[in-house]
């Protein structure tokens, strides 16, 4: 997958910032164009005053969000004129008033990278949700956790692997990521090595890519031994496929997607 257009779902330094800086990295070492992009919807607040107390006092309320959108976007300039990418860069300011969401915006972009979704009350109305836009985008979103910081982009990548669509897309969609690797490795998390995985680990070597194969049982969770066995090789960017199962089902029960992305202290790709 050729990688020109990125857009970044920015909403401040202060509310999960890190993805634009690996965005910027991505983005110089692609030569592509990026675009910020702040969603927002009402807040709790809002709602709760709304009705409730004068109008007057309500625009003030408004004034001090329009003020934040704006600090949102001089900061996004800011920062990509400092990596040089000023005039390969765009700012969208993306109300529910303009009828479209987050997720339909971003179809028509080659990847998203966003940090983790924010549920403290004063950000949540202008964060993003990873999870949700790699469910209803179609297209691969990057999940950067709040405070990564990296001087360069990841040379280990670890893909886990069993043998789902999700999965192989995953894989199909960071293909051109993973043959910039250094090192590739390849997880399958269970007891008995996935039919097709000797074909994936052959193709995988046409596009030159040279990947080792772990099987390993599975420690607590699924998703804990995938952040494991992170930890433990070093990778420093995990790709997998997103929701097997419903969303529905990972939000009330848990699940692989949100556990990962929740909890990991390096990058994850995402495919749906």
């Amino acid at each position: 997958m050729s990688v020109k257009c990125i857009l970044s779902a920015y909403s401040g330094d202060a509310s999960r910032g890190s993805g634009l800086r690996y965005a910027l990295h991505l983005a110089q070492q692609r030569n592509a164009w990026i675009t910020g992009v702040l969603a927002h919807s009402q807040s709790d607040l809002e709602r709760t005053l709304r009705g409730r107390v004068p109008k007057r006092y309500l625009e003030t309320f408004f004034e001090a969000e329009k003020g934040k959108i704006q600090d949102v976007s001089q900061r996004f300039h800011e920062i990509t004129k400092e990596a040089g990418l000023e005039q390969r860069s765009e700012f969208v300011d993306l109300s529910e008033e303009n009828g479209i969401s987050l997720s339909e915006f971003a179809r028509s972009f080659d990847l998203i990278v966003t940090g983790t979704h924010s549920y403290t009350v004063d950000e949540e109305h202008m964060s993003a949700n990873p999870d949700l836009i790699a469910l209803q985008s179609g297209r691969p979103v990057l999940v950067v956790p709040d405070g990564y910081h990296a001087d360069r982009l990841a040379e280990h990548a670890l893909v886990a692997w069993d043998g789902k669509r999700s999965s192989a897309r995953a894989i199909g969609d960071a293909m051109s990521t993973l043959e910039e690797k250094a090192k590739v490795t390849v997880l399958t998390v269970g007891t008995k090595r996935i039919a097709g995985t000797d074909a994936l680990l052959r193709n995988l070597e046409r596009h030159g890519i040279e990947a080792n194969f772990i099987l390993m049982s599975k420690g607590g969770t699924i998703a804990k031994t995938i952040l494991s066995v992170a930890e433990e090789i070093c990778a420093k960017l995990v790709v997998m496929g997103a929701f097997e199962h419903s969303k529905f089902s990972q939000d009330v029960f848990g699940g692989v997607t949100t556990d990962v992305i929740n909890k990991t202290d390096v990058p994850v790709l995402l495919s749906h």
